[in-house]
């Protein structure tokens, strides 16, 4: 199996992919990152935002820069503020891979953003996209019009040329400075955990996901948090496509946040394209660490902001809730005891999670978000002494005895963790497997109050012990 790149680090020389809509960028993207990391779809402008990943080109890694469709329009429209965020990658690249559509020719617009990147100053590779066959070969040639140099003809959808590109891309790479070797080294002892440290800390990046309802406010976060505009935003529901991570550092630790497309109810999701926008905000909590649920604060809780915490709950996730839009709420007070009571009557098995109240636009209190998601991942990866946990295991017993099933009362044993991410315990005894729904939750809430496991999933196994004298 092959381990997983390295994270996109300000030292990684940057290759940004553009061009106008439906060439074959994110195409391009997946085959040079080595996986389908980003939207595919015969449709132009399936990619709005920038997306990032780490390419490995001739034994050097770089950040690789997948952007949208470059299109005349408004500033303030969509497509204006997605030309102006490809415009902003361009601006800060070490290389720039120009894509045109050799099967297509080159069209009016190709020649457009061809002359504003000859005026940005910044190397440039032409690339004729979908040249698979002579014929489209023959047709790259046209992109010497352009004016950019040599054409490199390639099908990245067959991964045809491939190969010459990496070798292009290495020769026109910045010199690699001589102590990144160094720099790497101090970078991963930055990360090492004394024995018995406590309470834990992250090997590596901790990696969060923010989810919720469209319009919620998930990429105005996101731009909060890093203090740029890196997303676009705007009053449209439904903006972010694909799921976009982005490595933040903040004092000691470091956070791989994703930024995921709104999930809407099933019976609502008709189109391909927004099916796989689902697909992949699911796929980025399941690898998550910790969810942020971004709600309006305004509009309070729905049923759809209810079945994205249980489906947190079912993969296991630590949560924290994030009100969003705060400042716009009048009856804080109400607001906020409205909302709790209705998460611990329909979310019972996350009951405590961490509340975050915040302003996305103004960035009002933003900085109480990332404590809360750090303490949420200690709570996850929480670990119960035995000793301590079977003298409460104990006192729970004797407060109230477990219940007589067929007639026969259920003899417990022992408790023990057997694992955490999230915290899960085992109980042993004579038919332990019997015991009632209701009586676990005793014992889940038993759990969650004595040794401080607010909103974290808890996982309560049993497992009974046969009675050798059962069958004679």
């Amino acid at each position: 199996m092959r381990p997983p790149p390295p994270l996109p680090t300000a030292d990684m020389p940057v290759v940004v992919i553009a061009g106008r809509p439906n060439v074959g960028k994110s195409t391009l993207f997946n085959r040079l990152v080595g996986r389908r990391q980003a939207l595919v779809a015969d449709t132009p402008g399936v990619t709005r935002d920038r997306k990032e990943g780490v390419a490995l080109v001739r034994g050097r890694y770089v950040r690789l820069i997948d952007t949208a469709g470059l299109e005349e329009a408004a500033p303030e429209s969509l497509f204006g503020r997605m030309r102006f965020s490809s415009e902003s990658a361009v601006r800060e690249a070490d290389l720039v891979l120009f894509c045109v559509d050799a099967r297509a020719g080159i069209t009016p617009a190709d020649e457009h953003f061809a002359q504003w990147i000859r005026r940005q100053n910044r190397p440039v590779l032409l690339i004729a996209n979908k040249s698979e066959g002579r014929l489209g070969a023959a047709s790259a040639m046209e992109a010497y019009a352009l004016g950019l140099g040599e054409p490199l003809a390639l099908s990245a959808e067959h991964g045809e040329g491939v190969t010459d590109l990496m070798w292009e891309i290495a020769d026109r790479l910045p010199a690699e400075p001589e102590h990144e070797a160094e720099s790497q080294t101090e970078a991963e002892d930055d990360f090492a955990v004394e024995e018995g440290e406590e309470p834990p800390r992250p090997t590596g990046p901790l990696r969060v996901a923010i989810v919720g309802r469209p319009n919620a406010g998930k990429s105005t976060l996101m731009n909060a948090l890093l203090g740029e505009e890196r997303m676009i935003t705007g009053p449209e529901a439904g903006l972010t496509r694909d799921s976009i991570a982005v490595t933040l550092k903040d004092g000691d630790d470091t956070f791989e946040i994703v930024d995921t497309a709104g999930l809407r109810k099933k019976a609502r999701i008709d189109e391909s394209l927004e099916k796989m926008s689902v697909s992949a905000a699911i796929e980025a909590l399941k690898m998550a660490e910790v969810a942020v649920l971004v709600l309006d604060a305004t509009l309070g809780v729905h049923e759809q902001d209810l079945q994205i915490a249980r489906l947190i709950e079912r993969e296991g996730r630590a949560c924290v809730l994030a009100l969003n839009k705060w400042d716009a709420v009048q009856d804080r007070t109400a607001t906020r005891n409205a909302i709790l009571d209705r998460l611990s009557i329909s979310l019972a098995q996350m009951r405590g999670v961490p509340v975050v109240t915040f302003s996305a636009l103004t960035g009002a209190s933003i900085h109480k978000l990332l404590p809360a998601v750090r303490d949420a991942w200690t709570v996850w990866n929480a670990r119960v002494p035995t000793g301590a946990l079977n003298r409460w295991f104990e006192e729970m017993l004797e407060r109230h005895q477990p219940p007589l099933v067929q007639g026969r009362r259920l003899k417990l044993r022992y408790i023990t963790q057997v694992k955490s991410r999230p915290p899960t315990f085992v109980i042993f005894g004579t038919r332990a497997e019997q015991l009632p729904d209701d009586y676990k939750r005793y014992l889940v809430n038993g759990l969650r109050e004595t040794f401080d496991l607010p909103g974290v999933p808890i996982r309560l196994q049993t497992r009974g012990t046969k009675n050798p004298y059962a069958d004679s």
